[in-house]
């Protein structure tokens, strides 16, 4: 069986000096061993934080995200994100709960767990795969000057979050006319969000207030990983290999189901029962706006184990297994369930084989399902279509039935 490395885990801090800027010197340190990246998940929830840096800002703006491993208790939601990140066949997640539940910050701080991916060097975002695909004129005239001297055309960076915002027009999600082509005597396409978001996260926070046509676009092209943008004459194919996450309140309205079934794990974000949870995010918020880098650095070592335990988790993905025997009683609860959508199999089985990723094992165990069953089936059925199939079957009976009498009178 393929395992991950052992990793030292980080410093268990005392909660009484989180806020307080005391000595911490005399603090004892319980150095421990992470085994997986769901071991660290579920000890890094229940720890409580205390800040490690002064309190001295450097008065510089820096993109210093609300760490991923400081947000308290959500374990649903934060284990739904993580699968998605290594097994992006998993197809996105949806989550839905009321204002105030942490479901944008969550998403904003995944950025700092993202590998590096390749990025491509030019402003029409031509890559290798692009000459693959479609030969050399399928790259501006740079690039193909570029691939020929054997200059590359890509770099590795890190992952990005492409959000997506409520006003945006079609136009501006697949694409449209660049003018800036001109430059070189060419008339082209300019590149829209959706491959701005190649190889990164794609976020669509209240995405029910969107429009149709736009959410049909994105869900189109994440489910398949590109999309063509025709315009007049014109035609280009893009990559849109990105993974997906949206999120809604659905006081503000409901999302069709169409769209809602191309979400593949789908969570209800509850706010934090727990008297204690609800102190500890406070004080953690409090000292995030008071000194975003003490906090972020509280959590550092934290974040590079759970890096390095995702990508391990990624690079174990293809040497999962899903025994027939465990497959089966996935398959008997869809049944059971009395779910139509053939996504859902699909999305229980690839998060299942997620979640033994994340806990160091090639092989999905009943119990990879049990945990993954409600983020993965929820929501999947309707009643309507219940009723609909219930009113089609009592039709078909009576055709069989007047067949039998008209046709087949003496049996």
């Amino acid at each position: 069986m393929l395992r991950h490395n052992k990793l030292p885990m980080a410093e268990e801090y005392s909660h009484s000096n989180s806020l307080s800027g005391g000595d911490m010197s005399s603090d004892s340190s319980v150095i421990t061993e992470v085994h997986s990246l769901k071991e660290l998940l579920d000890r890094i929830t229940g720890r409580e934080f205390r800040a490690s840096l002064p309190a001295e800002e450097s008065g510089l703006a820096e993109a210093l995200p609300f760490p991923f491993l400081a947000l308290v208790g959500q374990r649903e939601m934060k284990t739904a994100l993580i699968l998605a990140l290594i097994n992006p066949s998993i197809g996105g997640v949806l989550l839905i709960g009321p204002r105030g539940t942490g479901k944008t910050t969550a998403v904003r701080s995944l950025v700092d767990l993202l590998p590096k991916v390749p990025r491509s060097l030019c402003y029409y975002g031509c890559t290798p795969e692009d000459i693959e695909a479609g030969g050399i004129d399928a790259v501006c005239p740079d690039c193909a000057r570029k691939f020929a001297q054997g200059e590359e055309l890509v770099k590795l960076d890190s992952a990005r979050l492409v959000e997506l915002p409520l006003n945006a027009r079609l136009e501006d999600v697949v694409g449209g006319m660049d003018e800036r082509a001109a430059i070189h005597d060419r008339v082209r396409l300019k590149r829209g969000l959706l491959t701005q978001a190649d190889r990164n996260i794609l976020y669509v926070d209240e995405v029910n207030l969107l429009g149709g046509e736009v959410v049909d676009a994105l869900l189109d092209a994440a489910a398949q990983g590109t999309y063509t943008v025709r315009r007049g004459p014109i035609s280009a194919t893009y990559w849109s290999r990105l993974i997906l996450i949206g999120s809604m309140n659905p006081e503000e309205g409901t999302l069709r189901p169409q769209i809602q079934d191309r979400f593949g794990l789908r969570v209800v974000v509850r706010g934090l029962s727990d008297v204690g949870e609800r102190l500890e995010a406070y004080q953690r918020v409090r000292s995030y706006l008071e000194n975003r880098r003490r906090t972020v650095a509280g959590f550092q070592v934290e974040t590079e184990i759970a890096r390095a335990e995702l990508q391990a988790a990624r690079n174990l993905m293809h040497h999962v297994t899903l025994p027939e025997a465990v497959a089966k009683s996935g398959l008997e609860l869809i049944n059971h369930l009395k779910i139509d959508s053939l996504r859902a199999e699909i999305t229980l089985f690839e998060a299942a084989r997620a979640y033994a990723a994340a806990d160091a094992r090639s092989s999905v165990a009943h119990q990879d399902l049990e945990e993954v069953a409600l983020m993965a089936l929820r929501l999947r059925r309707s009643e309507f279509i219940t009723n609909y199939f219930d009113h089609q079957q009592s039709e078909d009976d009576e055709i069989i039935q007047a067949q039998k009498l008209l046709f087949h009178p003496n049996e």
